[in-house]
């Protein structure tokens, strides 16, 4: 991954758009503060264990790039919450993306999924972005060679619609309505040394995906 974005791009992002996130680059806006991302994830937090009925079972995998700070940092707000640690892990789906005949060899995220698996488990995939939903279609194939979870949950930070695949999240920090020309950049203090979430119109930058 190029430094600034988040996770694989989706393969039929047109240029200028992702599924995960680049910079905003000039002209662009703040769309989500530090602040406003903190108080989102920690809503989510909150959303899960509702549906949950508390953190037994849960177990949060996050979509590399970014989706691994946010998992964990999802756990962190569940365990202030409850005092209970949620198990996380991160998934890596480079050899399942549909894109593979298309474009130049990616290179493979580390796979880490918690000691206790992933069977019977309740799993929340996380991301950053959502965009057509091809990558979250390539986490579930990925996913499945791990083991059977009772269910599968998705957590986005971002929901910036263009879905192409029949797949919606089940819990989103905020819908963002975006132009296909439009980058969403999703940045993290522990990759990018600080967080906020911004929008931009305009080419995408040399050595972005």
């Amino acid at each position: 991954m190029s430094p600034g974005t988040t996770g694989p791009q989706d393969p039929t992002a047109p240029p200028g758009s992702a599924e995960t996130s680049d910079h905003p680059g000039d002209g662009g806006r703040v769309v989500l503060t530090a602040q406003e991302m903190s108080r989102a994830l920690r809503r989510i937090a909150h959303e899960i264990l509702e549906a949950n009925k508390g953190p037994q079972d849960l177990v949060l995998v996050g979509i590399p790039t970014r989706g691994g700070p946010l998992a964990r940092r999802l756990a962190q707000a569940i365990r202030d919450v409850e005092g209970h640690t949620v198990p996380t892990g991160t998934l890596d789906i480079t050899m399942y993306r549909d894109d593979l005949r298309d474009q130049p060899v990616r290179h493979v995220e580390p796979t880490e999924l918690p000691d206790g698996g992933i069977q019977d488990k309740v799993v929340v995939l996380v991301d950053d972005v959502l965009y057509s939903g091809r990558t979250v279609r390539a986490a579930l194939d990925s996913l499945a060679d791990y083991g059977r979870p009772r269910i599968v949950r998705l957590a986005v930070l971002i929901d910036r619609g263009h879905r192409e695949l029949p797949i919606r999240p089940d819990y989103v920090g905020k819908n963002l309505p975006s132009a296909k020309t439009e980058r969403v950049s999703v940045r993290l203090a522990e990759i990018d040394g600080h967080d906020e979430v911004g929008i931009a119109t305009g080419p995408r930058r040399e050595g972005h995906p």
